[in-house]
């Protein structure tokens, strides 16, 4: 059996090491691949750890294949972030996925994004933000959690590609906003919340406290700001549309920080994360032109010796070649993110994007097994 997991490890945590055990334990002679967004994630942030700190810990605790999200498509919205990651893992003849869930409810999940394909994927078109329009569109009574809205675009995008590819859920330890630990759990969003002030050992290994970056988007600010000021193109940028251009030209003026730049373009019709994936494209350049670029690679970041035995008995197999191709949309604006996230925040995650070998994880899994 091979196995998928689309994730972001923003930061990795004890519940991606349960999720990973649990994974070994029901399917022990699977080969588990994850599919990882690295530097921005889904939600327009960045990522508080590299995708070479995150390839490691992964390996390191079970994982036996890293393959890499794009970009380009990891800071798009949940569909397209579904759709990239279902074609890369389905290039690699995965059959199952795995992914967390809040219901836990795999029928119910099924048969949401049924019912949402069979009306082509229209929504209400009020002024709400786009999960309240979903679920009313769903005719669903509360809105939907932001883990199970993954996973309903997941079984959209296996449904939509006509793959071969099972789909099951794993109940979450915590909810995705959880504003409390349970046991020796605690949500991602909590931890990069609270790191400043709290005790956070209890969740998570120990390897990730000296791997974690003080990013902050305040440290981003003066380079967006600079980017809007200066170019008169903005409508050519990803999700910047309906006069968003304007508005941002008018309040980046008044704004003090990036938090206050969010906060005055903020409406009903915008979610946060929807703002922030716009001032991240804006950020990186990154222009609706270019927003469906077909995959034409998959760029393996670390394996074990598994994923390696896999790689070498099945990659004439594969659905895409797995040597980079640096003419792509995609390889340029992995570039762009990964040298502009290194000048925001002083990282030098460029020298891991720009070897010329996969990382080979050489560590004893079972001594961090916990």
């Amino acid at each position: 059996m091979t196995i998928g997991v689309i994730c972001e490890y923003n930061p990795f945590h004890n519940g991606h090491i349960y999720q990973i055990q649990k994974i070994k334990e029901k399917y022990p002679d699977s080969i588990l691949i994850i599919c990882l967004n690295g530097l921005f994630t889904e939600r327009g942030e960045m990522s508080v750890l590299s995708p070479k700190d995150k390839t490691t810990l992964a390996l390191s605790y079970g994982v036996d294949l890293v393959i890499e999200l794009p970009t380009l498509f990891g800071t798009q919205s949940a569909d397209t972030f579904a759709e990239a990651s279902i074609t890369l893992l389905n290039a690699l003849n995965v059959q199952k996925l795995i992914f967390g869930s809040e219901t836990n409810d795999i029928s119910y999940l099924e048969k949401l994004a049924k019912k949402q394909l069979e009306h082509d994927f229209k929504i209400t078109k009020d002024k709400t933000a786009y999960p309240a329009r979903l679920s009313v569109s769903l005719e669903e009574e509360s809105k939907i959690h932001p883990n199970d809205l993954l996973g309903i675009s997941y079984i959209k995008a296996i449904l939509k590609q006509k793959v071969e590819m099972e789909f099951e859920c794993m109940e979450r330890t915590v909810g995705y906003f959880a504003e409390k630990p349970k046991d020796c759990f605690s949500s991602a969003s909590y931890i990069r919340e609270h790191w400043q002030e709290k005790d956070l050992k209890d969740y998570l290994p120990k390897e990730v406290y000296p791997m974690y970056e003080q990013v902050s988007m305040e440290k981003l600010f003066p380079y967006l700001k600079y980017r809007i000021l200066t170019d008169p193109h903005l409508d050519e940028y990803l999700d910047v549309t309906e006069g968003l251009d304007y508005k941002c030209r008018k309040e980046v003026l008044l704004a003090t920080s990036f938090e206050d730049l969010l906060q005055r373009l903020k409406s009903k019709r915008y979610t946060y994360n929807r703002l922030r994936r716009m001032l991240i494209h804006i950020f990186l350049g990154i222009k609706k032109s270019d927003a469906q670029t077909p995959i034409t690679y998959i760029a393996i970041l670390g394996m074990n010796d598994k994923g390696k035995n896999y790689i070498r008995q099945n990659k004439k197999k594969f659905l895409l070649p797995i040597t980079i191709d640096k003419t792509s949309k995609i390889y340029f604006y992995e570039r762009n993110a990964t040298l502009l996230y290194d000048l925001v925040n002083g990282t030098n995650t460029k020298e891991f994007f720009f070897q010329n070998t996969p990382y080979i994880s050489t560590m004893d899994k079972e001594s961090n097994q916990k």
